[in-house]
Protein backbone atom coordinates (compact mmCIF):
# COMPACT_ATOMS: atom_id res chain seq x y z
CA UNK A 1 0.00 0.00 0.00
CA UNK A 2 -0.84 2.37 -1.87
CA UNK A 3 -1.48 0.16 -4.88
CA UNK A 4 0.13 1.00 -7.46
CA UNK A 5 -0.35 -1.45 -10.55
CA UNK A 6 -4.14 -1.55 -10.55
CA UNK A 7 -4.34 2.57 -10.17
CA UNK A 8 -1.74 2.96 -13.33
CA UNK A 9 -3.99 0.44 -15.22
CA UNK A 10 -6.74 2.73 -14.48
CA UNK A 11 -5.08 5.95 -15.46
CA UNK A 12 -4.36 4.19 -18.59
CA UNK A 13 -7.71 2.92 -19.74
CA UNK A 14 -8.33 6.75 -18.69
CA UNK A 15 -5.77 7.78 -21.31
CA UNK A 16 -6.59 5.72 -23.77
CA UNK A 17 -10.32 6.44 -23.98
CA UNK A 18 -9.71 10.08 -23.64
CA UNK A 19 -7.70 9.68 -27.27
CA UNK A 20 -10.37 8.01 -29.04
CA UNK A 21 -12.43 11.12 -28.04
CA UNK A 22 -14.72 9.02 -25.96
CA UNK A 23 -17.61 11.10 -24.12
CA UNK A 24 -18.54 10.20 -20.36
CA UNK A 25 -15.18 8.34 -19.66
CA UNK A 26 -16.23 7.76 -15.55
CA UNK A 27 -19.33 5.95 -16.84
CA UNK A 28 -17.21 3.57 -19.17
CA UNK A 29 -15.26 2.16 -15.90
CA UNK A 30 -15.35 -0.28 -13.50
CA UNK A 31 -13.21 -1.73 -10.88
CA UNK A 32 -13.43 -4.68 -8.30
CA UNK A 33 -10.79 -6.69 -6.13
CA UNK A 34 -9.80 -9.59 -4.17
CA UNK A 35 -7.57 -10.22 -1.39
CA UNK A 36 -4.46 -9.93 -4.39
CA UNK A 37 -5.72 -9.54 -7.87
CA UNK A 38 -7.89 -6.52 -9.36
CA UNK A 39 -9.90 -6.64 -12.53
CA UNK A 40 -10.68 -3.60 -15.10
CA UNK A 41 -13.83 -3.54 -16.33
CA UNK A 42 -14.02 -0.79 -19.85
CA UNK A 43 -17.08 -1.18 -21.65
CA UNK A 44 -17.69 0.24 -25.40
CA UNK A 45 -20.44 2.72 -24.18
CA UNK A 46 -21.91 3.48 -21.07
CA UNK A 47 -22.23 0.96 -18.14
CA UNK A 48 -25.89 0.27 -17.51
CA UNK A 49 -27.49 -0.20 -14.22
CA UNK A 50 -28.22 -3.64 -15.01
CA UNK A 51 -24.38 -4.05 -15.18
CA UNK A 52 -23.62 -2.50 -12.11
CA UNK A 53 -26.41 -4.89 -10.38
CA UNK A 54 -24.52 -8.06 -11.96
CA UNK A 55 -21.20 -6.58 -10.81
CA UNK A 56 -22.33 -6.07 -7.21
CA UNK A 57 -23.93 -9.48 -7.17
CA UNK A 58 -20.50 -11.08 -8.78
CA UNK A 59 -18.73 -9.40 -5.70
CA UNK A 60 -21.00 -10.41 -3.15
CA UNK A 61 -20.89 -14.13 -3.89
CA UNK A 62 -17.43 -14.43 -3.89
CA UNK A 63 -16.14 -11.43 -1.26
CA UNK A 64 -14.68 -9.06 -3.88
CA UNK A 65 -14.82 -5.25 -2.46
CA UNK A 66 -16.16 -2.64 -5.28
CA UNK A 67 -13.39 -0.15 -6.19
CA UNK A 68 -15.30 1.61 -8.88
CA UNK A 69 -18.07 1.94 -10.92
CA UNK A 70 -20.68 4.93 -12.51
CA UNK A 71 -21.68 6.74 -9.34
CA UNK A 72 -20.23 4.32 -6.74
CA UNK A 73 -20.91 5.51 -2.64
CA UNK A 74 -17.72 5.38 -0.92
CA UNK A 75 -19.55 3.29 2.16
CA UNK A 76 -19.66 0.77 -0.26
CA UNK A 77 -15.63 -0.16 -0.64
CA UNK A 78 -13.36 -1.60 1.33
CA UNK A 79 -16.02 -4.19 2.64
CA UNK A 80 -14.23 -7.49 2.52
CA UNK A 81 -10.60 -7.31 2.27
CA UNK A 82 -9.82 -3.60 4.10
CA UNK A 83 -7.08 -1.70 4.27
CA UNK A 84 -6.92 1.24 6.37
CA UNK A 85 -8.39 3.59 3.71
CA UNK A 86 -10.18 3.05 0.36
CA UNK A 87 -7.44 3.48 -1.67
CA UNK A 88 -8.15 1.86 -4.74
CA UNK A 89 -11.65 4.19 -4.66
CA UNK A 90 -10.47 7.23 -3.70
CA UNK A 91 -7.64 6.77 -6.07
CA UNK A 92 -9.80 5.85 -9.22
CA UNK A 93 -12.09 8.89 -8.11
CA UNK A 94 -9.25 10.81 -8.21
CA UNK A 95 -7.75 9.87 -11.32
CA UNK A 96 -11.30 10.60 -13.33
CA UNK A 97 -11.62 14.50 -11.05
CA UNK A 98 -10.20 17.48 -12.04
CA UNK A 99 -7.53 17.26 -10.04
CA UNK A 100 -5.85 14.40 -11.77
CA UNK A 101 -2.45 15.78 -12.39
CA UNK A 102 -2.23 16.99 -8.70
CA UNK A 103 -2.83 13.31 -7.84
CA UNK A 104 -0.31 12.16 -10.03
CA UNK A 105 2.34 14.17 -8.81
CA UNK A 106 1.75 14.12 -5.51
CA UNK A 107 1.35 10.01 -5.42
CA UNK A 108 3.72 8.02 -3.58
CA UNK A 109 4.56 6.23 -7.15
CA UNK A 110 4.89 7.07 -10.76
CA UNK A 111 1.15 5.85 -11.96
CA UNK A 112 1.69 8.07 -15.45
CA UNK A 113 0.53 5.72 -17.97
CA UNK A 114 2.23 3.89 -20.10
CA UNK A 115 2.49 4.79 -23.75
CA UNK A 116 4.19 3.31 -26.87
CA UNK A 117 7.26 6.13 -26.70
CA UNK A 118 7.66 4.95 -22.96
CA UNK A 119 6.17 1.87 -22.37
CA UNK A 120 7.09 0.77 -18.69
CA UNK A 121 3.93 -0.36 -16.93
CA UNK A 122 5.94 -1.94 -13.98
CA UNK A 123 7.88 1.49 -13.46
CA UNK A 124 6.73 2.59 -10.28
CA UNK A 125 9.83 4.39 -8.69
CA UNK A 126 9.61 8.07 -7.89
CA UNK A 127 13.44 9.99 -6.89
CA UNK A 128 11.14 11.86 -4.07
CA UNK A 129 9.57 8.64 -2.38
CA UNK A 130 13.24 6.48 -2.37
CA UNK A 131 14.81 7.85 0.60
CA UNK A 132 11.06 7.09 2.09
CA UNK A 133 10.64 3.31 0.80
CA UNK A 134 14.31 2.93 1.94
CA UNK A 135 13.67 3.48 5.78
CA UNK A 136 10.95 1.15 5.56
CA UNK A 137 12.79 -1.95 3.93
CA UNK A 138 13.14 -3.56 7.85
CA UNK A 139 9.54 -2.66 8.80
CA UNK A 140 8.14 -4.63 5.22
CA UNK A 141 9.14 -1.86 3.24
CA UNK A 142 11.35 -3.74 0.64
CA UNK A 143 8.46 -5.39 -1.55
CA UNK A 144 8.05 -1.33 -2.21
CA UNK A 145 11.25 -0.91 -3.56
CA UNK A 146 11.93 -1.54 -7.45
CA UNK A 147 15.33 -3.36 -7.36
CA UNK A 148 15.42 -3.92 -11.13
CA UNK A 149 15.36 -0.14 -11.60
CA UNK A 150 17.69 0.56 -8.60
CA UNK A 151 20.05 -1.75 -10.01
CA UNK A 152 20.25 -0.60 -13.40
CA UNK A 153 20.91 2.96 -11.94
CA UNK A 154 23.58 1.24 -10.11
CA UNK A 155 24.97 -0.43 -12.73
CA UNK A 156 25.14 2.86 -14.78
CA UNK A 157 26.89 4.60 -11.91
CA UNK A 158 29.74 1.70 -11.92
CA UNK A 159 29.82 1.54 -16.17
CA UNK A 160 30.66 5.27 -15.44
CA UNK A 161 33.36 5.61 -12.48
CA UNK A 162 34.86 1.77 -14.37
CA UNK A 163 35.06 3.90 -17.66
CA UNK A 164 36.62 6.81 -16.75
CA UNK A 165 39.16 4.47 -15.14
CA UNK A 166 39.83 2.73 -18.25
CA UNK A 167 39.78 5.70 -20.15
CA UNK A 168 41.75 8.32 -18.31
CA UNK A 169 43.96 5.47 -16.93
CA UNK A 170 46.37 4.28 -20.19
CA UNK A 171 46.83 8.41 -20.56
CA UNK A 172 49.78 7.85 -17.90
CA UNK A 173 51.21 6.01 -20.22
CA UNK A 174 50.86 8.10 -23.00
CA UNK A 175 52.26 11.02 -22.85
CA UNK A 176 54.50 10.51 -24.66
CA UNK A 177 52.46 9.63 -27.28
CA UNK A 178 50.27 12.93 -26.70
CA UNK A 179 53.57 15.10 -26.65
CA UNK A 180 54.13 13.76 -29.97
CA UNK A 181 50.71 14.90 -31.52
CA UNK A 182 49.67 18.22 -32.28
CA UNK A 183 48.72 19.43 -28.59
CA UNK A 184 47.13 18.20 -26.20
CA UNK A 185 43.57 19.48 -27.62
CA UNK A 186 44.07 16.53 -30.15
CA UNK A 187 43.44 14.04 -27.10
CA UNK A 188 40.38 15.29 -25.87
CA UNK A 189 39.41 15.55 -29.69
CA UNK A 190 39.66 12.29 -29.72
CA UNK A 191 38.23 11.41 -26.36
CA UNK A 192 34.80 13.00 -27.58
CA UNK A 193 34.57 11.79 -30.96
CA UNK A 194 34.87 8.07 -30.38
CA UNK A 195 33.07 8.66 -26.84
CA UNK A 196 29.76 10.39 -28.80
CA UNK A 197 30.09 7.92 -32.06
CA UNK A 198 30.02 4.94 -29.04
CA UNK A 199 26.90 6.30 -27.38
CA UNK A 200 25.55 7.90 -30.24
CA UNK A 201 25.26 4.73 -32.28
CA UNK A 202 23.98 2.17 -29.69
CA UNK A 203 21.65 4.73 -28.18
CA UNK A 204 19.98 4.94 -31.68
CA UNK A 205 19.83 1.35 -31.96
CA UNK A 206 18.24 0.75 -28.65
CA UNK A 207 15.45 3.08 -29.31
CA UNK A 208 14.82 1.83 -32.84
CA UNK A 209 14.58 -1.91 -31.27
CA UNK A 210 11.83 -0.61 -29.28
CA UNK A 211 10.09 1.48 -31.93
CA UNK A 212 10.03 -1.68 -34.87
CA UNK A 213 8.23 -4.15 -32.33
CA UNK A 214 5.22 -1.83 -33.19
CA UNK A 215 5.93 -2.47 -37.08
CA UNK A 216 6.67 -6.32 -36.17
CA UNK A 217 4.26 -7.06 -33.56
CA UNK A 218 6.95 -8.91 -31.27
CA UNK A 219 10.05 -8.24 -29.63
CA UNK A 220 12.23 -11.46 -31.01
CA UNK A 221 11.32 -10.61 -34.55
CA UNK A 222 12.18 -6.73 -34.14
CA UNK A 223 15.64 -7.59 -32.76
CA UNK A 224 16.27 -10.10 -35.38
CA UNK A 225 15.10 -7.62 -37.98
CA UNK A 226 16.57 -4.06 -36.49
CA UNK A 227 19.85 -5.58 -35.56
CA UNK A 228 20.72 -7.67 -38.43
CA UNK A 229 19.90 -4.24 -40.33
CA UNK A 230 22.29 -1.69 -38.56
CA UNK A 231 24.89 -3.68 -38.54
CA UNK A 232 24.76 -4.87 -42.09
CA UNK A 233 24.09 -1.50 -43.20
CA UNK A 234 26.96 0.23 -41.10
CA UNK A 235 29.20 -2.73 -42.22
CA UNK A 236 28.34 -1.59 -45.74
CA UNK A 237 29.11 2.02 -44.50
CA UNK A 238 32.69 1.29 -43.15
CA UNK A 239 33.34 -0.60 -45.75
CA UNK A 240 32.51 2.68 -48.09
CA UNK A 241 34.21 4.68 -45.76
CA UNK A 242 37.50 3.46 -46.46
CA UNK A 243 38.48 5.04 -49.93
CA UNK A 244 38.44 8.62 -48.00
CA UNK A 245 40.69 7.22 -45.64
CA UNK A 246 43.59 9.48 -45.33
CA UNK A 247 41.95 12.08 -46.92
CA UNK A 248 42.20 15.84 -46.50
CA UNK A 249 38.48 16.22 -46.95
CA UNK A 250 37.59 13.17 -44.44
CA UNK A 251 36.30 15.94 -41.94
CA UNK A 252 33.65 17.18 -44.80
CA UNK A 253 32.30 13.57 -45.55
CA UNK A 254 31.66 12.96 -41.74
CA UNK A 255 30.19 16.39 -41.71
CA UNK A 256 28.32 15.09 -44.26
CA UNK A 257 27.07 11.82 -43.14
CA UNK A 258 26.39 13.28 -39.59
CA UNK A 259 23.81 15.78 -41.81
CA UNK A 260 22.35 12.87 -43.50
CA UNK A 261 21.71 10.75 -40.29
CA UNK A 262 20.31 14.15 -38.68
CA UNK A 263 18.00 14.41 -41.17
CA UNK A 264 16.92 10.92 -40.91
CA UNK A 265 16.58 10.76 -37.42
CA UNK A 266 14.21 14.08 -37.25
CA UNK A 267 12.46 12.53 -40.08
CA UNK A 268 11.76 9.52 -38.31
CA UNK A 269 11.02 11.47 -35.19
CA UNK A 270 7.77 12.15 -37.29
CA UNK A 271 6.69 10.32 -39.33
CA UNK A 272 7.52 7.06 -37.64
CA UNK A 273 4.51 6.38 -35.99
CA UNK A 274 2.06 7.38 -38.79
CA UNK A 275 3.58 5.00 -41.36
CA UNK A 276 3.99 2.24 -38.49
CA UNK A 277 -0.04 2.81 -38.18
CA UNK A 278 -0.42 2.49 -41.67
CA UNK A 279 1.63 -0.74 -42.50
CA UNK A 280 0.75 -2.41 -39.40
CA UNK A 281 -1.59 -4.75 -41.27
CA UNK A 282 0.40 -5.48 -44.11
CA UNK A 283 1.89 -9.36 -44.83
CA UNK A 284 5.17 -10.04 -42.55
CA UNK A 285 7.81 -10.13 -45.12
CA UNK A 286 6.07 -6.99 -46.53
CA UNK A 287 6.85 -5.10 -43.14
CA UNK A 288 9.74 -6.64 -43.18
CA UNK A 289 11.01 -5.43 -46.10
CA UNK A 290 9.82 -1.95 -45.36
CA UNK A 291 12.11 -1.94 -41.79
CA UNK A 292 15.07 -2.95 -43.71
CA UNK A 293 14.35 -0.10 -46.09
CA UNK A 294 13.98 2.24 -43.03
CA UNK A 295 17.17 1.33 -40.90
CA UNK A 296 19.27 0.86 -44.13
CA UNK A 297 20.06 4.35 -45.11
CA UNK A 298 20.71 5.30 -41.46
CA UNK A 299 22.82 2.74 -40.56
CA UNK A 300 24.87 3.08 -43.55
CA UNK A 301 25.73 6.78 -42.82
CA UNK A 302 26.32 5.49 -39.34
CA UNK A 303 28.63 2.84 -40.10
CA UNK A 304 31.25 6.24 -41.69
CA UNK A 305 31.78 8.58 -39.08
CA UNK A 306 34.01 5.44 -37.33
CA UNK A 307 36.75 4.08 -39.80
CA UNK A 308 37.13 7.87 -41.00
CA UNK A 309 37.88 8.96 -37.68
CA UNK A 310 40.11 6.13 -37.36
CA UNK A 311 41.93 6.78 -40.39
CA UNK A 312 42.51 10.27 -39.25
CA UNK A 313 45.02 8.81 -36.15
CA UNK A 314 47.15 6.85 -38.93
CA UNK A 315 49.94 9.72 -39.06
CA UNK A 316 50.03 9.08 -35.09
CA UNK A 317 51.14 7.24 -32.54
CA UNK A 318 49.72 3.33 -32.65
CA UNK A 319 48.61 3.45 -29.40
CA UNK A 320 46.10 6.40 -30.26
CA UNK A 321 44.12 4.17 -32.26
CA UNK A 322 44.43 1.49 -29.58
CA UNK A 323 42.89 4.41 -26.99
CA UNK A 324 39.94 5.17 -29.23
CA UNK A 325 38.74 1.75 -29.81
CA UNK A 326 38.79 0.98 -25.61
CA UNK A 327 37.06 4.73 -25.49
CA UNK A 328 34.20 3.45 -28.04
CA UNK A 329 33.93 0.77 -26.24
CA UNK A 330 33.62 1.85 -22.87
CA UNK A 331 30.64 4.53 -24.51
CA UNK A 332 28.86 1.19 -25.91
CA UNK A 333 28.72 -0.05 -22.42
CA UNK A 334 27.31 2.97 -21.04
CA UNK A 335 24.82 4.00 -23.61
CA UNK A 336 23.05 0.39 -23.09
CA UNK A 337 22.31 0.92 -20.07
CA UNK A 338 21.63 4.82 -20.48
CA UNK A 339 19.41 4.35 -22.84
CA UNK A 340 17.03 2.27 -21.20
CA UNK A 341 17.15 5.11 -17.79
CA UNK A 342 16.34 7.66 -20.20
CA UNK A 343 13.58 6.04 -22.08
CA UNK A 344 11.89 5.13 -18.71
CA UNK A 345 12.11 8.42 -17.77
CA UNK A 346 11.67 10.28 -21.16
CA UNK A 347 10.75 7.91 -23.64
CA UNK A 348 12.23 6.63 -26.13
CA UNK A 349 12.14 9.71 -28.52
CA UNK A 350 14.30 11.74 -26.17
CA UNK A 351 16.80 8.70 -26.72
CA UNK A 352 16.78 9.37 -30.22
CA UNK A 353 16.90 13.07 -30.26
CA UNK A 354 19.94 12.77 -27.90
CA UNK A 355 21.95 10.20 -30.59
CA UNK A 356 21.28 12.67 -32.94
CA UNK A 357 22.90 14.59 -30.51
CA UNK A 358 25.82 12.59 -30.19
CA UNK A 359 26.65 12.57 -33.64
CA UNK A 360 26.33 16.23 -34.22
CA UNK A 361 29.05 16.78 -31.31
CA UNK A 362 31.30 13.71 -33.05
CA UNK A 363 31.11 15.73 -35.89
CA UNK A 364 32.29 18.89 -34.03
CA UNK A 365 34.88 17.31 -32.57
CA UNK A 366 36.39 15.15 -35.32
CA UNK A 367 40.12 14.80 -34.59
CA UNK A 368 41.59 16.03 -37.92
CA UNK A 369 44.56 17.85 -35.61
CA UNK A 370 45.72 13.88 -34.83
CA UNK A 371 46.72 13.34 -38.52
CA UNK A 372 48.79 16.79 -38.71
Amino acid sequence: MPPRDSLKLFAGAIAALESLGAENIERRLALIRGWQTSTLLIKNGEISAADIITIKDFCRQRSFDLAYYPDMPANEANRYNQFEASYFHDGARALLGGQRDRFLQDYKFDLEPATDDRPFHSHFVKWSSLSELIGLRHRGGSALLETGYLTLAITLVLALLFSMLLILLPLTFLRRDIVRMAGHSSSLKVLAYFFALGLGFLLMEIAFLQKFILLLHHPIYAAAVVLASFLAAAGAGSAYAQRFAGQIRSKKVTTAAVAVITAFGLAYLALLEPLMQLAGSWQFGARILLSIALIAPLGFCMGMPFPIGLSALTTGPPSLTAWAWGINGCASVISAILATLLAIHFGFNAVIVLALGCYLAAAVSFPESASG
